[in-house]
């Protein structure tokens, strides 16, 4: 089929986004990285992040050789799979990983040079470390983006089987992404959190250190960890993301409009393609927007970068109007609310957020004030906090899902075949919104461990107190936006894994055509699998609460999302004991450490977390894979069905009490840190050191890498449909 012209925006927007992020790279490279000792640590944090990858990406390659060796056997063996899937899923994965690698390789260059600008004046700190980390941003749209139209223009030409193969098997190359953003997510977060908590535990607990303070031999590991974790893990995780929303809404576009003849049918597969393509440029010109003034609160700080996103949303929203209205796609209105519902969603999920995390709120606040009376009261409190934080998310989710729904679908509830796929389109089309302008979102969450990494650079070089005072700033604004970011991206995991649920019935269909096999209809009659409308599908599979596979499917999905936190969390555990004997017996044997006149073997402490995050990460994301694998051959596509229901709803709504309850304890001891309740030092500033260190891996570590669970449970079941089918 012809591609139209207007389709070349989207690899035109993605080279654009990837020229910008160079400009970007380049401009922060030409500023000054500041003194000899500055210049030393930052080799150390950067030679240590890249050693990480290095091991990360050996462990990663080995299981998408066996993966994608177990899809060319289904492909050209078994024959129940499209012979494009195995190519598609290391391109995904690929892409994925170099996302990560671009951008941990800007930030670990940008700290140095952050804390160097900040010297000369906070906004300057502040441009260097947002425009760093919107490489990033930039470098994610514009990969996925790229990805996106390769794929396109060479299924299109290959390809004969129509717009509903062709997507379908697009997105596959999610999969792919989703398995190589659990590998980065799950270990840079269990290498991150080691160094972590058991530098604060020996060093700001037991030694009363400084947090950074050179004499800690964990705080390189700790700095190494913030690049690995928030920002690889970070970029993969919402690359995947990115092109999940856009692939499954294609994918819906040519199911719901396969009727309207090819040519509307084109245009609804293009147009989350074209929104996220014009979201590219409304992002630049949000990040361009961004600044400050010397002096500035936290704020302050919050509104200048509230400037640059709620502008990029803004006009994004109108540009899905024109951009639905000029493709002529039927009820283009509706269409483009079900747009400005997902935007509207993200909005209010990250001011949420904000007001549960930030310590300009009275949240958090209160943690700190709990401070004083213990670290049992601090760490009830945050729980609490992160509890009633998940309100909020879920309600402004539903509400989104029904919104996007009903706008989509001209308000019709009968629930038709066709109410039901122009509705699911809909879901598809407002997480595309969410995500639209992920360039300047993901620009502010990547800017948060810049920001905190130049303030440990500031501490070990010994910068003096009014820069310090900066790059705390600057630091205490990254770990809100880094909530919020997280926040984020578990709102748009959402919308995107109930758009999969949609195509993952469509896949199972082509699964069913492939193989030949036919299915009774509502009617009664016997019909072809392509031919089977929504509530045929339902009925032929008995997809209703009545069936026991569906309500077991959905009790495993759930227990999914709380044995992948638990066996996280204790990975955490297991490599932060290691990491406080060490830094112990540094403390130990090491004459002059605590004196100053000693070196600490920062070396051996990076190993150890290297160590124990290239072991402890494999056991549950191969979990993630398998689980959704075995419930499709025991239980079949019902099972399958209530699995990624059950593990949306209940690792959605644990993700944001874990991201929020973690943000929340980490800006309380910062509170503290400001001056507060005793300021540092103080009985109250230990006891939330306490909360921070069990909020580490609950913010950096398991809550995140659920967001990535309820995905790739989702892509490993539309990838593994022909296995579910010949088994059920």
């Amino acid at each position: 089929m012809n591609i139209p012209a207007v389709f070349w925006l989207v690899p035109v927007a993605s080279l654009v986004a990837l020229g910008m992020a160079y400009v970007f790279f380049r401009q922060m490279m030409a500023a000054d990285e500041g003194t000899p000792r500055m210049k030393e640590i930052a080799l150390y944090v950067r030679n240590g992040a890249m050693a990480y990858l290095k091991q990360q990406y050996k462990v990663v390659c080995i299981v998408f050789v066996v993966l994608c060796a177990l899809f060319a056997f289904m492909a050209y063996g078994l024959n129940v799979q499209n012979p494009w899937v195995p190519f598609a899923f290391l391109t995904g994965g690929f892409f994925s990983g170099l996302a990560g690698f671009f951008g941990m390789k800007t930030a670990t260059y940008a700290s140095a040079r952050t804390a160097n600008a900040a010297r000369e004046s906070l906004d300057a700190g502040l441009k260097i470390a947002f425009r760093s980390g919107a490489v990033m941003g930039l470098t994610v749209v514009g990969l996925g983006l790229l990805d996106i139209a390769i794929w396109f223009v060479v299924l299109n030409h290959f390809d004969q089987d129509g717009l509903i193969s062709i997507t379908t098997t697009m997105l596959t190359f999610g999969m792919g992404a989703s398995t190589q953003a659990l590998f980065a997510r799950v270990g840079g977060g269990i290498y991150t959190k080691a160094a972590d908590v058991g530098a604060d535990i020996v060093g700001k607990v037991e030694a009363d250190i400084p947090e950074d303070d050179p004499r800690n031999p964990a705080t390189i590991a700790d700095n190494v960890g913030d690049n690995v974790g928030d920002v690889a893990g970070m970029g993969a995780d919402l690359y995947e993301s990115y092109c999940g929303s856009v692939l499954s809404t294609a994918a819906l576009g040519a199911a719901a409009f396969g009727v309207a003849g090819i040519d509307i049918q084109l245009k609804a597969v293009i147009a989350p393609m074209l929104i996220a393509a014009v979201g590219v440029f409304l992002s630049l010109l949000g990040i361009f927007l961004v600044r400050t003034k010397e002096g500035a609160t936290m704020k302050d700080l919050l509104r200048s970068l509230s400037v640059g996103t709620n502008v990029s949303a803004v006009l994004i929203a109108c540009a899905s109007f024109a951009i639905l209205y000029l493709l002529g796609i039927d009820n283009w209105l509706g269409l483009s609310f079900s747009v400005i519902s997902g935007l509207a969603a993200g909005v209010i999920i990250g001011q949420a957020t904000e007001y549960y995390t930030s310590h300009s709120y009275k949240p958090t606040q209160k943690i700190s004030e709990a401070g004083q009376t213990g670290a049992a009261t601090v760490i009830i409190k945050g729980i609490g906090t992160g509890m009633i934080s998940t309100c909020i998310p879920v309600i402004t989710i539903g509400v989104a899902i029904m919104l996007s729904y009903l706008c989509a679908n001209g308000f019709d509830l009968t629930l038709s075949s066709e109410s039901l796929s122009h509705g699911l389109y809909g879901i598809g089309i407002a997480a595309v919104g969410m995500l639209s302008t992920l360039g300047i979102t993901l620009a502010t969450d990547a800017y948060g461990p810049i920001a905190d990494n130049a303030g440990g650079n500031a501490e070990m070089c010994g910068l003096g107190e009014e820069v310090r005072h900066r790059t705390d700033s600057l630091d205490a604004l990254g770990n809100t936006t880094a909530a919020t970011g997280k926040g984020f991206a578990i709102g748009s995991a959402a919308l995107t894994a109930l758009a999969l649920l949609a195509s993952y019935i469509e896949e199972i269909k082509i699964a069913m055509t492939r193989a030949g096999q036919t299915l009774t209809n509502v009617a009664g009659d016997v019909i072809n699998a392509s031919d089977a409308t929504i509530p045929d599908f339902m009925n032929f599979f008995q997809i209703n609460l009545m069936n026991p596979r569906v309500i077991v499917g959905a009790f495993i999905g759930a227990m999914a999302a709380f044995l992948f936190c638990g066996m996280t969390m204790e990975a955490v555990g297991r490599a932060a004991e290691k990491m406080v004997q060490e830094v112990r017996r540094q403390f130990r044997e090491i004459a002059g450490i605590l004196e100053g006149t000693g070196t600490p073997d920062y070396g051996r402490c990076v190993e150890i977390s290297t160590r124990a995050a290239q072991h402890e990460m494999i056991v549950p994301s191969v979990l993630a894979i398998l689980i959704p694998i075995l419930v499709g051959i025991i239980l079949g596509v019902a099972g399958v069905m209530g699995l990624l229901v059950g593990g949306l709803a209940g690792g959605f709504t644990l993700a944001v009490f874990m991201a929020n309850a973690g943000g929340a304890w980490d800006n309380a001891k910062k509170n503290i840190e400001e001056g507060n309740f005793g300021g540092k030092g103080s009985f109250a500033h230990k006891a939330c050191i306490v909360g921070d260190t069990v909020g580490d891996p609950f913010k950096d570590t398991s809550g995140p890498s659920l967001n990535i669970l309820i995905k790739l449970m989702s892509m490993v079941s539309i990838v593994m449909a022909g296995l579910t089918v010949a088994f059920a």
